[in-house]
């Protein structure tokens, strides 16, 4: 996020895209409609009519996969209205000049047609964002997940830079991570390109100083993206993997292909705090320690490193992720594996990673977090990016172009399928939350939404069971007639294994971010008859 959680409740316009705030991430959804209850105006770009959705003063309700038309719609009719920040253009960003002739070669009737929204909604939700001084963008996976998911965040990033929507407190734009340390596990480098601190892997000054430090050599070239080390198949490059609370088996795409991969492999080792389906084909598992069980740090979407204290022992042989990597690592020679406690492997983190230079144990427990950048001691943390420059200098406008899904409906498979993570009693692949009896009572199957239009053509009824069908799998599930969804749209979450959906979903990625398309795939869906 380049601001902080805490400014959301003072903004006075919030656009909400790809995120069903207040079931994903309820404490953030809070924040959101508690502005609101002040009078700041919501915007909702879904397909889906969430809760969120219906509070929302607009909901664009757009058609799965046009995010780019639908802001490329917006920022036209904020030029043509005359609403762009031209000073915060003009000293703060470059390429605008490109990007605006691109804007005027576009037919606003022909994006709003691609969206599926009314062109008068388009017009109105925009001039309430760019009117404000104080416009915050929020976006989850609903943006990120699609072959065009780069380009979507860019556009994002276009349509606050135009407005001037950054580099102060209640704006800015503000990606909502999942888990409690997603964050901090990207800013960890549990990415393939990058050293921890985002530094460039390319860089020989960067991998020499971590080298000095760790006493390996670090190879220039990049590793591979979760998809791709588990879609290789039996023939893949990989022999070997280690998965620490991480459920492929049900999250990625195209399970099928998930299971070929990892059931060929000549040895699986698999780290979590419960069996969990990818668990059940490892060759090794290690017992995983639970928060209570562990200390250390984690760092929240805000980009707040907190210090998290052991509240109790680990339970019979469980160990701390920390131990099992540290001891592995000794088992395999490897040097600088020896720390003796979480605050002096976070000594080394503050020596090696430039934005955590001011992280240190004794600081973090005198408050709540610090927020990085934190360069120094000294330095008191930075509640939002951006005050006075941009990473790389000035801001820079990238044109993007509306791309149509990998999939879209046709004869054989008329319906668009739309997939999430979580709802209100589930989260990912339920790996903890099924393990609750009371989250079990409250939402103990798969239900798969659908219009009330597209049920009376197909003579079905509430919680009768269908066989959805994909190009890639089939499964069989209940259905729930509902209006969160519009004809045409079917949408169901991934927790359960007993449904695993992900057997329909697409393995086509972004070739960027190499992020798979969940949020849209083709669809059938016929009775299931008991005869």
């Amino acid at each position: 996020m380049t601001n902080s959680i805490g400014e959301l409740e003072s903004a006075d316009v919030l656009l909400v895209t790809g995120s069903n705030t207040t079931e994903t991430h309820p404490q953030i959804g809070r924040n959101i409609l508690n502005a609101v209850d002040r009078g700041a105006k919501l915007l909702v770009i879904d397909p889906r009519k969430t809760d969120l959705a219906k509070k929302a003063h607009i909901h664009l309700a757009l058609r799965p996969g046009t995010d780019i038309a639908l802001i490329n719609a917006m920022m036209r009719i904020i030029l043509d209205e005359d609403l762009a920040d031209d000073l915060f253009i003009s000293m703060r960003t470059e390429n605008f000049i490109t990007l605006r002739d691109y804007l005027h070669r576009l037919d606003l009737d022909e994006l709003a047609a691609t969206t599926g929204i009314e062109r008068t909604m388009i017009h109105k939700a925009a001039c309430i964002y760019a009117r404000s001084s104080k416009s915050v963008i929020c976006y989850c996976l609903g943006i990120t997940q699609h072959t065009c998911g780069t380009h979507n965040v860019q556009a994002v990033a276009n349509l606050a830079m135009l407005t001037g929507n950054v580099e102060k407190k209640h704006s800015g734009v503000d990606p909502l991570r999942g888990q409690n340390n997603v964050q901090g596990a990207c800013d960890m480098a549990a990415l393939p390109a990058v050293l921890p601190g985002y530094q460039n892997l390319a860089d020989n000054d960067v991998r020499r100083r971590f080298q000095s430090v760790w006493g390996r050599d670090i190879p220039a070239t990049p590793g591979k993206s979760l998809t791709e080390m588990t879609h290789a198949g039996k023939d893949g490059a990989i022999k070997a993997m280690f998965i620490m609370g991480e459920n492929p088996v049900l999250s990625d795409p195209h399970l099928n292909r998930v299971e070929d991969t990892l059931g060929h492999l000549d040895f699986l080792a698999v780290s979590d705090i419960f069996l969990t389906e990818t668990a059940r084909l490892a060759h090794v598992v290690f017992p995983a320690a639970s928060f209570a069980e562990k200390g250390g740090t984690i760092t929240n979407s805000e980009r707040r490193v907190q210090l998290c204290r052991r509240g109790i022992a680990p339970i019979h042989n469980c160990r701390p992720d920390s131990e099992i990597i540290m001891e592995l690592g000794r088992r395999m020679e490897c040097p600088g594996m020896e720390f003796d406690s979480n605050a002096e492997i976070m000594e080394e983190i503050s020596l090696l990673t430039p934005i955590y230079g001011g992280m240190h144990y004794d600081r973090l427990a005198r408050n709540h977090g610090l927020q990085w950048p934190c360069w120094d001691r000294k330095h008191p943390g930075t509640e939002f990016l951006h005050k006075y420059y941009f990473a790389r200098g000035k801001g820079r406008f990238t044109i993007t172009k509306h791309q149509e899904p990998f999939e879209t409906p046709e004869e054989k498979y008329p319906f668009t399928l739309v997939t999430g993570r979580g709802s209100y009693h589930h989260y990912h692949t339920a790996t903890m939350t099924r393990n609750s009896r009371r989250l079990v009572r409250e939402y103990p199957e798969a239900l798969l939404e659908i219009n009330k239009t597209d049920c009376t053509q197909l003579n079905l009824r509430d919680g009768e069971t269908v066989e959805l069908s994909s190009r890639r799998g089939r499964v069989r599930i209940k259905i729930k007639i509902t209006d969160r969804v519009q004809p045409g749209t079917v949408f169901s979450s991934f927790h359960f294994f007993e449904v695993p959906i992900n057997q329909l979903t697409v393995d086509a990625m972004d070739p960027q971010s190499k992020c798979p398309e969940f949020k849209v795939c083709s669809v059938n869906l016929q009775k299931v008859s008991h005869d």
